[in-house]
């Protein structure tokens, strides 16, 4: 077989649907769409374009053998639920209709439709979603790897499925002193998670008697708890119920682990550093989008994002290009809630462009954040752009309810993984007409 037949072979077929890379998986493809990442954003992109279009004219770009529900994390580290109840195997949850390329990119090329990936694969697009997220930044702190891989350091983070049981773990061996979590100073996943496992952590202490002989510290780099007043405002009097002390625009700068140190400077005037003592710490690590589009300077803003624009999802420059999720520069808290409305708007806008018409649907900036207060507790925030609820339930969700943490615990994962990953599911606006028809 000469080379020309073998590449021809290997770009048609699924080979590289079950193996990483190899010398044969070096291939030149084509596709009519290409979606980058395969997490919450990319499957379910990839799940309502496989349907539309003709079998494998859509490629997944993703690297990964597993796929992660990660809002259960927080769960996780309160002892709640396990990591395998939050992971499937990607191949059991991306659609078969489409090509799953099993690597990640390396380069795009916007103007000339290519992108190119770590294995050396080069893929010819005519339209491409980007849906690669965020990852954690850890090295932006130093000492925090070294803690993090110390069993028995008290440091952990929810925000990676190798280290969220060990925040359970440092849960359980806490025995008093001081507990701190952080929140750093960039853009984050699920903006809410580094309070609720402090809420949790605090209801935990209490179930063991060990909050009489502990101070807890929630310290964050915002001026506020949270960035929509109606539930700042209740999440404040939880503070002050548990007696959880907040220090605003406070920013973990370094961990010492075999001192037990955090230092921290202010973000008014970083020349001021806090070194504190600690027993746990918790850290929620910076976040950043990932190297292939911190190098592409011509479709990312200084930071790194996509720039699209917030309402179509369309980039500000190429019109073959969208985006969805964590990693674009839409001004909307970073939720799976925010993926599951805009997959709807992407669908809608991207079929007009491919039909050489102009996007109309318009993303409203909806995002939801079902902030865990204690076990059987949660406050369930729904919001769109400029910070204004948006609530589905016909009751003031700024109330700590048992419903929304079961809601929280079983209803959203189910959601997730039956319809929503399938393109099926685009958030509560149906059921909030049906049930709460007076809701603006």
């Amino acid at each position: 077989m000469n080379t020309a037949r073998l590449l021809s072979f290997v770009s048609s077929s699924n080979v590289c649907r079950n193996f990483s890379s190899s010398s044969i998986c070096n291939a030149n493809y084509s596709c009519k769409l290409l979606v980058v990442g395969g997490g919450s954003g990319g499957c379910t992109v990839a799940a309502k374009f496989a349907r539309r279009l003709n079998k494998d004219s859509v490629i997944i770009l993703e690297p990964s053998n597993d796929h992660y529900y990660q809002p259960l994390f927080t769960l996780v580290g309160a002892g709640v639920k396990r990591v395998s109840d939050t992971r499937r195997s990607a191949q059991s949850v991306l659609p078969k209709a489409a090509k799953w390329l099993r690597d990640s990119a390396e380069t795009i090329n916007a103007k000339a439709n290519v992108v190119t990936t770590k294995d050396g694969h080069v893929i010819n697009y005519e339209y491409i979603v980007i849906a690669v997220g965020l990852k954690s930044d850890y090295n932006k702190i130093p000492g925090l790897t070294e803690a993090l891989n110390d069993t028995s350091s008290g440091v952990s983070t929810i925000y990676a499925p190798e280290y969220c049981e060990k925040t359970w773990s440092d849960l359980q061996t806490f025995k008093g002193g001081e507990a701190i979590f952080t929140y750093p100073e960039t853009l984050i996943k699920c903006p809410g998670a580094p309070q609720k496992i402090a809420y949790l952590a605090e209801s935990y202490f209490t179930k063991t008697n060990v909050r009489s002989k502990s101070n807890i510290t929630y310290n964050t780099c915002l001026p506020v708890i949270f960035g929509v007043k109606k539930y700042a405002d209740a999440l404040l009097k939880v503070v002050e119920r548990k007696k959880i002390n907040v220090n605003y625009k406070t920013v973990l700068k370094e961990v010492k682990p075999d001192r037990r140190e955090a230092v921290f400077y202010n973000t008014d005037d970083k020349t001021k550093e806090t070194t504190m003592q600690y027993n746990m710490l918790h850290v929620t690590p910076p976040m950043k989008t990932p190297d292939f589009l911190q190098r592409s300077s011509d479709i990312v803003d200084p930071n790194g994002y996509l720039t699209v624009n917030k309402y179509t999802l369309q980039h500000d420059k190429y019109p073959n290009v969208y985006g969805i999720g964590d990693c674009t520069n839409t001004p909307n808290s970073k939720t799976a809630a925010a993926i599951a409305k805009q997959c709807y708007v992407l669908e809608h806008n991207l079929l007009g462009t491919m039909q050489k018409d102009e996007p109309k649907l318009k993303y409203d900036g909806y995002g939801a954040c079902p902030l865990l207060t204690a076990y059987g507790k949660c406050i369930l925030a729904e919001f769109i752009y400029d910070g204004i609820p948006h609530e589905t339930l016909p009751f003031d969700q700024a109330r700590e309810s048992a419903l929304a943490y079961y809601m929280k615990k079983d209803l959203f994962p189910f959601l997730y993984w039956n319809l929503m990953l399938k393109g099926r599911y685009h958030g509560p606006e149906f059921v909030r007409k049906i049930i709460n028809p007076l809701a603006k």
